[in-house]
């Protein structure tokens, strides 16, 4: 992609995703994200009033005086997204592909974590972690973003998302809003999910396409295999691949749903082609009620 053509979808997506962001999301990602517990903020003497439950006994026996924790409310969130750029996420039957849809939904998120002054941050996965880009606020920021979403190609083959909770888990100790963005084509994550789930507020959000359940019926037909790169022929006609297909989209999705819910994580699933602001903002909806 040549330097004018980056520039003009970087454009494009920011004057979309931040009007979407402008008029729709920004009260709701607040009111949903408002709850940002306490955070220690010092120790000091105590004195007469003073909830007995605040005492630091450590400090205590050490000062040999009573002394208490004294606690603030965190004022700061930060927004972490980690998102598959693997090559099953280029897949798409119209002008749009997984990756397009994905890349929208993370910048609107990105500049309503923008409009509530919190801090961003990004991990972009394929069979590795490829790229990290560490939470800091801005504009600037989210445009950089937005820049590498649209341009990183990805080096490693296959999906781990294993491999990329595990890493936000060793990058980021602090409670944060998380969105684990893919197409869960791969094996799902389990362990490093529900270790997630606790620490963060988190959301899966599954994008397919409508495609990868019904084929049109066109015959024998050369597919890709975007991973590998492979090809076979199909008989897109067959009822047998017919039901194969729909019976995996199921199988996967009824797998993703038990996970998230077990987890007492969020999940939403969007297809790619439709509409993803109601499905977006009924779940930030469903948070701050």
């Amino acid at each position: 992609m040549d330097a004018i053509t980056l520039l003009q979808q970087v454009r494009r997506i920011e004057i979309k995703t931040r009007r979407l962001s402008d008029q729709l999301f920004s009260g709701e990602y607040q009111s949903s994200f408002k709850g940002r517990g306490m955070s220690f903020a010092e120790v000091r003497p105590y004195q007469s009033g003073d909830d007995v439950r605040s005492i630091d006994w450590n400090v205590t026996a050490r000062k040999r005086a009573p002394y208490i924790k004294v606690f603030e409310e965190e004022r700061e969130l930060t927004l972490f997204l980690v998102i598959d750029i693997s090559k099953s996420i280029q897949f798409g039957t119209s002008e749009r592909s997984k990756r397009d849809s994905l890349t929208e939904i993370a910048a609107t998120l990105a500049f309503s974590a923008m409009g509530n002054n919190d801090k961003i941050g990004i991990i972009l996965f394929a069979g590795e972690v490829e790229k990290v880009i560490p939470p800091k606020k801005g504009k600037k920021h989210v445009m950089r973003i937005i820049q590498t979403l649209l341009e990183w190609e990805p080096q490693s083959s296959g999906t781990n998302i294993d491999l990329a909770m595990e890493h936000l888990l060793k990058i980021q100790k602090r409670h944060s809003n998380v969105f684990l963005m893919s197409d869960f084509m791969g094996n799902l994550p389990d362990k490093s999910f529900k270790i997630a789930a606790k620490r963060y507020d988190l959301c899966a959000i599954h994008s397919f396409d409508e495609k990868e359940i019904s084929l049109p019926s066109l015959g024998m037909v050369p597919m890709q295999d975007l991973e590998t790169g492979a090809v076979r022929w199909i008989n897109t006609n067959s009822r047998e691949l017919r039901n194969k297909l729909v019976e995996r989209f199921e199988y996967k999705n009824t797998q993703l749903s038990t996970l998230a819910k077990r987890s007492g994580a969020g999940l939403i699933s969007v297809e790619m082609n439709e509409d993803y602001v109601p499905p977006l903002l009924n779940y930030l909806k469903s948070k701050s009620r």
